[in-house]
């Protein structure tokens, strides 16, 4: 009983000054002192010093420095390792150099295989325009295979002023500088680039209109207007586009109509087709329908 006693008191009193610690001003210092772990100062320390360290990284725009020098130094023990990238193979490509796909998928000299993400760099050639799909392959210990499928350049498309290349789905590829594309068709205008395709096939079905156009204008994002190398401005409806088309090149075999004095075809409306003539070939007009009139008066006054 006694022993008990003592226990109990004991337990007592070590739960009384339990108590008259947590009710103090500094009774989170003492739950502390009570219950944490050997050293946790230490490492609290540590992790504030740390988080420190990181803020100040991050805030003195050193990050990407930092990870750049990490993942040079990884990559450095990595070549040493023997997972030197000694050989790589590309193929699929027609636009792009073998520099230029290494440079867009940030393969360099320092890169190791072991480190190399190889989805990364795939993500990485697909966010280039010019790259529809690409596939890369490591083969230890030192070999990177990557096989692109490259876009073709489709057409030139201006708008508000700027050329750029684009491809049959409307993916602008580069602003138009190589004069290697001069020979791809040029369309103009808002939405002109998405609905190039289609109305380039068709076009292409009537070679005697084809052949002589310049550039064809996407108006109102709803229907085309050709403009020819003469000049020559031809409005096409915005239905039945292949009739006009067919029309048009009927007319112009019977009549040379494409080659006239004229400066405009308006074919909008689907029962007529109107032609307004050049300022001289007007004025030759009216004077000839003057001249007629004058000659009809003497006749009839004779």
């Amino acid at each position: 009983m006694l022993l008990r006693e003592r226990l109990q008191r004991g337990r007592r009193a070590r739960l009384a000054r339990r108590q008259e610690r947590t009710k103090s001003p500094h009774r989170f210092i003492a739950f502390l002192e009570t219950y944490a772990p050997p050293r946790i100062g230490v490492l609290f320390t540590a992790l504030v010093l740390l988080g420190s360290v990181a803020l100040g990284i991050v805030k003195g725009g050193h990050l990407e420095e930092v990870t750049t020098a990490f993942s040079d130094a990884r990559n450095a023990v990595a070549n040493v390792a023997g997972f030197r990238i000694t050989n790589v193979a590309v193929s699929g490509r027609k636009q792009l150099t073998h520099d230029e796909v290494l440079a867009i998928g940030g393969v360099t000299g320092r890169s190791s295989l072991l480190f190399l993400d190889a989805a990364t760099v795939r993500d990485k050639l697909k966010a280039n325009p010019w790259i529809a799909d690409a596939t890369v392959l490591k083969l230890y210990p030192g070999q990177l295979t990557i096989d692109i499928t490259e876009r073709s350049a489709f057409a030139r498309w201006q708008l508000q002023g700027r050329l750029a290349v684009i491809a049959d789905d409307g993916a602008v590829l580069e602003p138009y500088v190589a004069r290697r594309f001069a020979s791809l068709p040029l369309v103009v205008g808002k939405g002109a680039e998405s609905h190039a395709k289609d109305f380039i096939a068709l076009l292409q079905r009537y070679p005697q209109v084809n052949s002589v156009v310049m550039a064809a204008v996407f108006v109102g994002e709803r229907r085309w207007n050709l403009r020819l190398t003469n000049g020559l401005d031809i409005r096409l409806p915005e239905n039945e586009v292949g009739n006009a088309l067919a029309t048009l090149s009927k007319l112009d075999v019977e009549g040379r109509l494409l080659s006239r004095d004229i400066v405009a075809v308006d074919m909008r409306l689907p029962d007529r087709l109107t032609v307004r003539l050049s300022e001289d070939a007007a004025k030759a007009r009216e004077e000839l329908f003057n001249k007629d009139k004058k000659t009809k008066k003497k006749a009839g006054d004779a």
